[in-house]
């Protein structure tokens, strides 16, 4: 049988052929153009004519495009519809690729080639982000130990190797964990509190287990839902402590360890390639550029958000204390949040959830992406999928295509927790032809049930507003080379758009043409509106609070720890700043860390504050001038065309004519400061 991961693919727009794919393709077909890679590497690298831009950094830019789209193929199934085989293969294709890696970085032939051209870039008339690109060349070359000695060279080899597999456990183990927990439920009087169409979908889960009466998962659809409704505040706690041991318990999924590894590779790394701490490492190609300047960042947003939180929490204390409960932790904190809520702008998820029909909301903003930026969704049922809940959409600008989107919505076992945006091929330019990107929302809202469609919470709204802003970036995608394109910027500035969208769903305008309530068609009244708008900011200094907490502890792990002899310890030590409630000792939430222990935010969590201060002072241009005032919309489309082409604050200054001001976002989150 033909592999058709190693053929050309004869589908619309070459996306990927899922359904001729079997999992046994993967490995040959790596193989297969890893030697295809590394011949075209080798004639780079020996070409036998003097080293120039074109002939070497335009060359390499462009080799192995056959084998990143495979491996795209294979990591994104493996996050989204994954299986035993899969996770065995990840396993084993993860040193293969790691050895391809490194046997190119580490090829002294080729950056002796890309060190000639680097020499003598002031010589030549390089556009801005072809200077880009040499520059980027070159420093990853540095990077990844083209100046070591051979013996670091093997050294370092094996660290990134050990750094890829402990990374890929740690994900599957937190998969794991979260698919083995589930808590059954007989008698209804145990869910006191639960709306109706919450309880469908336990009943649902339950008979999809085989099972009579209710069942709540770790899937967060699920889980959410029972921490902010549930009344049984035992049941509460319970699910909080399942959830807060999840790969902490000493089982076979447990990450303590891993962490330890993976943490002390990190530094190792570093310290061979001169560095301190991979922090250091890390913010160098960073806009932040420093710990210190991280640090200085979040110690600031920490010292202006510690007292709304405080006021925050004691406000629900006082609610607790109706129920008779004198020591609220943190398992009680969404739902009497949920009750402050209500009380305080009579708005409770339930009730709006009506009114976002996902399918609504996905209308809305495919429409807002129409009005800002002149393109158009058409769903396509001829482009293959990897699961029959993928849905896939061509998009055009002006009759001309533009990019493919897939969207994956639903949990399900095969797919790990959380939303992202991904792709299955980058935009890039070359031989005259502009090929265009391939790119995927994947989320996990709750399914339709018994005829009533998926509906979403607010913040769930935001969240689909949140991934579509990054896919938006892929798909605007305007650049020549593959490695500066869409998503491909700096990492405390790829949050810009995905946190600038989430700001429409505050419109009132935008807002009443899409919220209608699913069965009657009635618009969200303009007092429930106005109400949302108010409740904006409600919780704003325990959710920034929690934030800088992760970001401190991620860059306290990135920052030479030491020997860490107990996770929880160092956990909680970092975390004691920023804590509100009291510390469980039997939970951990380091354990489940994946954004910085199997993503890519290392020593990069605070990066969703830092683009919090973007986007809030973006918006704040957008009002100025008109929220949809097209010439502003046309510039902050170069924005997010231009990728990496570009440095982000140049890019920035472009788009608003000044640097980011801080105080954008601590007007918008705490008022007049």
């Amino acid at each position: 049988m033909t592999n058709s991961l190693i053929s050309e693919f004869d589908t619309p727009y070459q996306t990927p052929p899922f359904h001729t794919i079997t999992n046994k393709d993967f490995l040959p077909a790596i193989q297969f153009w890893i030697q295809k890679t590394e011949l075209e590497i080798d004639g780079i690298a020996n070409l036998p004519v003097a080293a120039n831009f074109k002939n070497t950094i335009e060359a390499l830019a462009f080799a192995g495009q056959k084998l990143d789209v495979v491996c795209k193929i294979f990591f994104n199934l493996n996050s989204a519809e994954t299986n035993d085989e899969l996770q065995k293969l990840a396993l084993e294709i993860t040193p293969i690729l790691t050895e391809h890696a490194a046997k190119i970085s580490q090829n002294e032939k080729l950056f002796q080639r890309i060190k000639i051209v680097f020499d003598e870039k002031e010589k030549m008339l390089l556009s801005e982000e072809q200077s880009i690109l040499l520059s980027e060349t070159y420093k990853g070359f540095v990077r990844n130990g083209a100046l070591l000695n051979s013996e670091n060279k093997e050294i370092l080899k094996k660290i990134e190797l050990d750094i890829s597999l402990n990374s890929l456990e740690f994900g599957q183990n937190v998969l794991a964990a979260t698919n083995s927990y589930y808590k059954h439920i007989e008698n209804i009087e145990e869910l006191q509190g639960v709306p109706e169409n919450v309880l469908q979908q336990y009943a649902t889960e339950a008979k999809n287990k085989g099972l009579k009466g209710w069942v709540i998962t770790l899937q967060y659809p699920s889980y959410i839902p029972a921490m902010t409704y549930l009344a049984n505040r035992k049941l509460r706690e319970e699910l909080s402590l399942a959830n807060g041991r999840k790969s902490f318990d000493g089982d076979k999924y447990d990450n303590q360890n891993i962490i330890k590894k993976i943490v002390n590779l990190k530094q190792k790394k570093a310290e061979i390639l001169g560095y301190e701490s991979y922090a250091q490492f890390v913010l160098e190609e960073r806009m932040a550029k420093s710990p210190d300047k991280v640090f200085s960042f979040l110690n600031e947003l920490l010292t202006k958000a510690k007292p709304f939180a405080d006021k925050e929490i004691s406000a629900l204390k006082n609610l607790a204390k109706e129920d008779g409960i004198t020591d609220l932790q943190s398992y009680d904190h969404a739902y009497y949040a949920e009750k402050l809520k209500k009380s305080t702008f009579d708005l409770n998820d339930e009730e709006l959830k009506p009114f976002f029909p996902l399918e609504q909301v996905e209308k809305a903003v495919f429409d807002l992406s129409e009005k800002l930026f002149g393109i158009q969704f058409s769903e396509r049922t001829d482009i293959d999928k990897y699961h029959p809940d993928v849905k896939t959409y061509e998009v055009s600008e002006n009759g001309s295509f533009k990019a493919v989107l897939f969207v994956d919505y639903f949990p399900r076992e095969g797919k790990r927790a959380g939303a992202w945006m991904t792709s299955y091929n980058n935009q890039f330019q070359l031989l005259g032809a502009n090929h265009r990107p391939h790119v995927s929302i994947v989320c996990n809202f709750s399914k339709p049930t018994d005829g009533i469609p998926s509906l979403l919470t607010f913040q769930e709204v935001t969240t689909l507003f949140h991934e579509f802003g990054h896919a938006l970036h892929g798909m605007l995608a305007n650049t020549i080379y593959p490695s500066l394109s869409g998503t491909s910027v700096k990492w405390d500035f790829v949050e810009l758009p995905s946190q600038f969208l989430e700001n429409f769903c505050f419109e009132k305008d935008f807002l009443k043409s899409f919220a209608k309530h699913y069965e009657t068609g009635e618009i969200l009244a303009d007092e429930k509106i106005e109400k949302l708008e108010k409740s904006k900011n409600f919780m704003e200094g325990y959710q920034t609070m929690r934030q800088i907490g992760f970001g401190l502890l991620d860059m306290a792990y990135h920052t030479n720890p030491g020997e860490i002899s107990s996770i929880k310890d160092f956990e909680d030590e970092q975390l004691h700043k920023t804590t509100l409630y009291p510390i469980n000792p039997l939970t951990s939430m380091s354990a489940t860390f994946s954004h910085i222990f199997q993503g890519g935010y290392s020593a990069g969590y605070y990066s969703y504050k830092w683009a919090e201060v973007l986007d809030a002072d973006a918006f704040s241009y957008f009002q100025e001038t008109g929220v949809f005032n097209p010439n502003t919309a046309a510039k902050f489309k170069i924005l997010l065309s231009s990728g990496g082409s570009k440095e982000p604050l140049e890019l920035y200054k472009d788009f608003c004519g000044r640097e980011p001001k801080i105080e954008s976002l601590l007007e918008r989150a705490f008022g007049e400061i």
